[in-house]
């Protein structure tokens, strides 16, 4: 079993409504800055679907779940979620939750 210390992970698929990919990235993209100092935060990776412009893939490794948590109580986060949620085709769904055990960039 693998000897490094666990850390939290997410992986989210948001699937923008037609048209409206492109600008539901760039959302995100502003979410990544914004959240790239949060305690705790190790990744944030914002990407699409290269075939499905619609779909705006978020993957997320922090030290810990509470680190997480706490990273949607920064100031301006409910800002970015509020002008996200409009551009999204299907309600948001809970992602896949990841136990990180460790890799490239990850300490």
């Amino acid at each position: 079993p693998p000897t490094t210390m666990k850390k939290y992970g997410l992986q989210v698929t948001l699937t923008a409504s037609k048209g409206n990919g492109d600008a539901l990235a760039q959302i995100m993209l502003e979410a990544a800055q914004l959240i790239s100092t949060a305690k705790g935060c190790c990744v944030y990776i914002i990407s699409q679907e290269k075939d499905n412009r619609h779909s705006v893939v978020v993957t997320e490794v922090w030290d810990n779940q509470e680190d997480h948590d706490n990273s949607l109580k920064i100031e301006g986060v409910g800002a970015l979620i509020s002008r996200a949620m409009p551009l999204l085709g299907q309600p948001p769904r809970k992602g896949s939750e990841l136990e990180v055990l460790g890799g490239l960039g990850i300490s």
